[in-house]
């Protein structure tokens, strides 16, 4: 389990093809890796992988096939920049919201705007994802644990900080590009929740079926 709080922007070393799956050799940066065994969980831009040989300044990690075609990871090449997250341990603060580490889907970035200090960054989403992407609730996009400013039928849009641009890839962000998307764990226990009751969707009819009205009421 993650935070979303990305805490080094590591370095693609090597890309090693085997089998049909692929070996990424990754340099960390200034990622702490001291705590850090075989085996271990660490978020690649928001996908959780396994740390194979860590050592001070870097780590190897095995992507299968199914995670090469659904996440962009299929796309990395040697000398790319990532997201790197350790995965909370008991006791620590949790800074953004639960994340998994297991990706939903693909966004793509639509537009970026300067907006006084920070940046507006408009996302296309497939709306079987859109569904689960609420005004001021969260998302994770390339593991980065952002807050939802506006949604539409096919995306969404975030406000990134001048903090967020420096200490993540998104200062490397250019329209068209593919990103990595993790909707909010809870709006997926919920309609699974809601569908296990016999509805499939949490909508207007929903809420009032479930005793909420509406703000008309």
């Amino acid at each position: 389990m993650f935070t979303g709080i990305v805490e080094a922007v590591g370095t693609v070393r090597a890309l090693e093809p085997r089998g049909g799956d692929v070996r990424i050799a990754l340099d960390t940066g200034a990622l702490e890796m001291a705590g850090v065994r075989p085996g271990d969980s660490i978020a690649v831009n928001g996908v959780c992988l396994t740390a194979v040989a860590p050592g001070s300044g870097g780590f190897e990690a095995d992507a299968s096939r199914e995670t090469l075609s659904l996440t962009t990871l299929g796309r990395l090449r040697v000398g790319d920049r990532v997201n790197l997250e350790t995965a909370l341990r008991a006791g620590e603060p949790l800074g953004g919201h639960l994340v998994s580490g297991h990706v939903d889907g693909l966004g793509e970035v639509r537009t970026l705007q300067r907006d006084a200090r920070s940046w507006r960054i408009d996302f296309a989403l497939p709306r079987v994802l859109a569904r689960y992407v609420a005004r001021k609730g969260s998302v994770c996009i390339d593991g980065v644990s952002l807050t939802v400013n506006d949604v539409a039928d096919n995306g969404f849009g975030v406000n990134i900080v001048p903090h967020t641009w420096q200490a993540t890839i998104i200062a490397d962000y250019q329209a068209g590009r593919a990103v990595n998307i993790e909707v909010d764990l809870v709006a997926r226990y919920l309609e699974r929740l809601l569908a296990a009751g016999g509805r499939a969707a949490l909508d207007e009819a929903g809420l009032r079926e479930l005793g909420y009205g509406t703000d008309a009421d």
